[in-house]
């Protein structure tokens, strides 16, 4: 059977992955090894150091494509580690159009690191079309968002912007990781490259850090994004520059990281329908609590982007952003009070997690920057689990009760 063609729930457990050809073990092996035997001088097996493939790491990247309708993954260290293996895909001078919701170490990233190289980059909400269409320039090679964006939840139509930036030849990459591939897809939307930080929902045990990158293994769509070293021959494809960089920079995982993430995405299917469950009810719930001024979640209609959210996600994820009522000393004391919860970075796990994006996550994003796109003093960013959502409800009750 093709298990690239089954249903999500069997892919997760069966796509890429087969019994080990030397011992029929039905779990891939952790083949914790950095070198591999030669019969003669470039005669092997296909492998020959672990930077550049790894059999774990191998069945893993097989899996990954076949869960997101690609036709290649490449896995990474992070998740910063993959989106920095993108922006290698530019020269000095390129511009890069941005969402102006990123996660904060996205931000970073490309302010404090990628722009020294000579990268340009302009924030735009890509929700207004106009100002999506006047930030082009005739040096724009990529444009790179999320959606639902971190931590606003702004839903962002992806046929529209990939759409837009193929009329200028520019590559769009998509940061899927709120969503994870079960409720969204946005290669099948027209993106040319899907980014996640699987330390997130794909993993979904808080034990991994590492990243990936999804893609079809077509011709690029433009000659723009190009290597410009004449004394370099430039692999042809998106995916063969990418595995280039992979191997070439160096930031890949290990294999026993592989291991778990193979074992974590086993579960996905399942997690990530009752992360939603669980959080539509704690959606609801906060919105009606008089110590909550607004509640942000696709799922609710109070939501902007519902609409988009329903055409191209097949359901909404367990990622609620909220603003108590009060200050920044408020929210504070409502986050020192959970107990359930855990006050933590990151999201995605089968645990309730919770932050404060402006003191944690998103401290590396300039105050007035923030206030610009709504990350106020009292934004809190909840990441909800699969506990019993009684029990989730209950905590955040006697949390708010606090303040």
């Amino acid at each position: 059977m093709d298990f690239r063609e089954a249903q999500f729930e069997t892919k997760v457990i069966h796509a890429g992955v087969e019994p080990d050809p030397i011992s029929g073990a039905v779990m891939t092996p952790i083949y914790q090894t950095s070198t591999y035997a030669q019969a003669s001088p470039g005669e092997h097996k296909g492998y020959e150091y672990s930077r550049t493939d790894n059999p774990t790491r191998t069945v893993l990247q097989a899996q990954l494509a076949a869960l997101e309708s690609a036709d290649q993954a490449l896995v990474f260290s992070s998740g910063l580690a993959s989106i920095d293996a993108v922006l290698n895909l530019l020269q000095s001078g390129d511009h890069v159009i941005a969402g102006d919701d990123l996660y904060g170490g996205t931000f970073r990233l490309f302010t404090k690191v990628a722009a020294y190289r000579g990268l340009q980059f302009s924030f735009v909400d890509l929700t207004n079309e106009e100002a999506y269409r006047a930030a082009f320039t005739p040096q724009t090679k990529l444009v790179w968002f999320e959606t639902p964006t971190n931590p606003m939840l702004n839903v962002i139509d992806i046929e529209k912007v990939t759409s837009i930036a193929r009329e200028h030849g520019a590559l769009t990459a998509v940061d899927n990781t709120f969503m994870s591939p079960f409720f969204q897809r946005p290669l099948e939307l027209g993106a040319n490259i899907v980014m996640h930080s699987m330390t997130k929902y794909l993993n979904g045990h808080s034990d991994v850090v590492m990243g990936a990158l999804m893609l079809r293994d077509k011709e690029l769509p433009t000659p723009k994004v190009v290597w410009k070293d004449p004394n370099f021959a430039a692999p042809k494809t998106l995916y063969a520059r990418l595995k280039f960089l992979q191997n070439a920079i160096g930031a890949t995982p290990g294999p026993f990281d592989c291991f778990l993430v193979l074992r974590g995405i086993k579960t996905l299917a399942v997690r990530m329908r009752q992360h939603e469950r669980n959080a539509l009810e704690v959606a609801r719930y906060l919105e009606q609590h008089p110590q909550v001024e607004r509640v942000v979640y696709p799922g609710l209609q109070s939501h902007p982007g519902h609409a988009v959210a329903r055409k191209q996600m097949s359901g909404f994820g367990g990622m609620i952003t909220f603003f108590p009522k009060g200050g920044i000393e408020e929210s504070r004391k409502f986050l020192e009070s959970v107990k359930l919860f855990t006050l933590a970075e990151s999201l995605g796990g089968v645990e309730s997690l919770i932050e404060h994006p402006a003191i944690m996550t998103h401290a590396s994003i300039p105050a007035a920057q923030r206030a610009e796109i709504g990350i106020a003093d009292n934004l809190v960013r909840a990441s909800v689990g699969i506990e019993a959502v009684q029990d989730i409800i209950a905590d955040l009750d006697q949390a708010l009760a606090a303040i």
